[in-house]
């Protein structure tokens, strides 16, 4: 059975690296290297002329994370699944790296897995690394909170000091009656903050909203 060769281009600034890098893959029979480049803007035009199913991508180039730049234009200008490489692992490149669209992000040293690492992207199972995996979570965490954070300060500012306390006496246990008779109000005018208060934080009845506010850290 015929088996398909997988195209590969190499974007590499270390030209020993590139030359040897091409030299092993192009063992492989599988695997066919047809084209490099050196640097990210020369990687993204090969990558517009040349049909290639997996781009091996340095990411620092020029001393600079070039390819991280190299690989969300590659994603974007064609089908190519990029892997990342580095001399070293670093949590925060790592993460950039996927972010930017790689599918999966490799060591230098492990040179050796690198075959393995190109069949499971053209038969799109790359993993997702491990590090990546706990500060995607991590970060999603962050924006999480930062939503809630966001929300409540909108909420916060929506809501009148006046219904701000009426919540905090309904989430106390106070009955509309108790609240007027405090506030030295008539109950209509309870009543009223009550429906202006439904409207803003949304919920069935007072109770509701006044546990939603609690929740969110509002009261």
């Amino acid at each position: 059975m015929e088996t398909n060769v997988i195209r590969v281009a190499i974007v590499e600034d270390d030209p020993d690296w590139l030359v040897g890098l091409k030299s092993y893959l192009n063992k492989e029979a599988d695997i066919e290297v047809v084209g490099t480049a050196s640097s990210g803007a020369d990687a993204v035009e090969l990558l517009e002329r040349t049909e290639a199913d997996v781009v091996l991508l340095d990411i620092m180039m020029s001393d600079s994370p070039e390819g991280l730049w190299a690989a969300a234009e590659i994603v974007k200008c064609s089908g190519a699944r990029v892997i990342m490489l580095s001399s070293m692992e670093e949590k925060d490149m790592i993460f950039e790296a996927f972010r930017a669209g790689a599918v999966d992000y490799m060591v230098k040293s492990d040179f050796a897995e690198i075959p393995k690492a190109v069949r499971s992207a053209y038969a799109n199972r790359s993993a997702i690394h491990p590090s990546v995996a706990a500060q995607m979570r991590e970060e999603f965490r962050r924006l999480k909170q930062l939503e809630q954070d966001v929300r409540v300060k909108e909420l916060r500012e929506l809501l009148t000091p006046t219904e701000i306390q009426v919540l905090d006496l309904i989430e106390k246990g106070h009955t509309q009656t108790q609240i007027a008779d405090k506030f030295v109000v008539s109950i209509r005018t309870v009543k009223v903050h009550v429906g202006n208060i439904l409207k803003k934080l949304g919920g069935k009845s007072s109770k509701e909203a006044a546990q939603k506010a609690k929740d969110m850290g509002i009261l």
